[in-house]
């Protein structure tokens, strides 16, 4: 079992910062990759970036390219979602996510075995 901790939202002006963390605990050893994603009012859910364990490897949605870094520490077992520019439509509760298998696409939710409870993040206009 993975559990997931994720922290670091809050109300935000458009165009400011934010860094979120996840912080992965139990069995971390066999996680392929850590994803976020998002979940805006009134939508379902979708990625916004991964990033593989190893940290070699990250990948984005077109959404979020150039304004969002994805990085791990793996000693401390965590995984920082970095954003900048931040706007209105960022606005959702953001997920962490934790997979263990190989799977081709990693930008969908059955890439990912474990999930955490999420955190809010709200940016004004």
């Amino acid at each position: 079992q993975v559990q997931l901790a994720e922290s670091g939202g809050e109300l935000v002006q458009a165009g400011g910062s934010l860094r979120l963390s996840c912080a992965a605990s139990g069995r971390t050893f066999p996680i392929s990759r850590m994803g976020w994603f998002r979940r805006a009012p009134g939508k379902e859910r979708e990625f916004v970036a991964r990033v593989t364990w190893s940290g070699g490897s990250t990948l984005y949605a077109n959404s979020v390219k150039g304004r969002f870094t994805i990085s791990n520490d793996n000693a401390k077992n965590t995984v920082y979602l970095q954003m900048i520019s931040l706007k209105p439509e960022d606005t959702a509760v953001y997920y962490c996510a934790a997979g263990l298998r190989y799977y081709s696409d990693s930008t969908q939710e059955a890439a990912y075995d474990y999930w955490g409870q999420g955190t809010q993040v709200t940016v004004s206009s």
